[in-house]
């Protein structure tokens, strides 16, 4: 069995270009925006504003048609055109809460991004993060008036796949396998 050099050099070049194609089409670092196209909807005013509070809202723009408007829970929620699918319930367990315009969502564990815009002054902004990934931010303000925190969500369907890039990276770990092995083997 004999180990050919240039085989093992054109292995390395080809899955190190794989590897780059992956990275480059992967949907990490991301800037949200007041009205983009991950807008789910926005509450007026979001007050109180507890963890419990936060994730009654959320669900109850989930559970709103697109474009409308509508008066619950001593709020104004206005649900975006924007259009999701599958929405499942966001849950209380695994949330996290936080006050940077830097987010890490690690890889796709949310479903659901709350921002609360200063207290009794603006409102709230929801984002609908169950596509992306990695590191993302936040506008600092909104209407004029700051940050002051924000909780992401997880999807109340417990084992969601994270939109495919293990599957990807499992496939392509399993073709470079494949490819090394005809070529140590010939």
């Amino acid at each position: 069995m004999k180990i050919n050099k240039r085989s093992i050099t054109r292995l390395a070049l080809f899955s190190l270009a794989l590897f780059g194609a992956l990275l480059a089409f992967s949907n990490n670092a991301k800037a949200l925006t007041i009205g983009d196209g991950h807008e789910l909807g926005f509450v007026n005013f979001g007050i109180p504003s507890g963890d419990a509070d936060r994730l009654i809202y959320v669900n109850h723009l989930i559970g709103m048609a697109l474009a409308t408007s509508d008066k619950a829970d001593g709020q104004n929620y206005f649900r975006s055109n924007n259009a999701f699918s599958p929405l499942p319930p966001a849950v209380l367990a695994g949330h996290v809460n936080g006050t940077s315009t830097t987010i890490d969502l690690g890889s796709g564990l949310y479903t659901y991004l709350f921002a609360k815009y200063d207290g009794p002054n603006y409102g709230s902004e929801v984002w609908y993060v169950g596509d992306l990934s990695g590191v993302i931010t936040i506008p600092a303000t909104a209407g004029g008036y700051g940050l002051s925190g924000w909780t992401l969500f997880g999807p109340g369907v417990p084992g969601v796949p994270d939109g495919g890039t293990t599957a990807v990276l499992l496939g392509a770990a399993l073709s470079v396998l494949g490819v090394a092995r005809r070529y140590i083997m010939s």
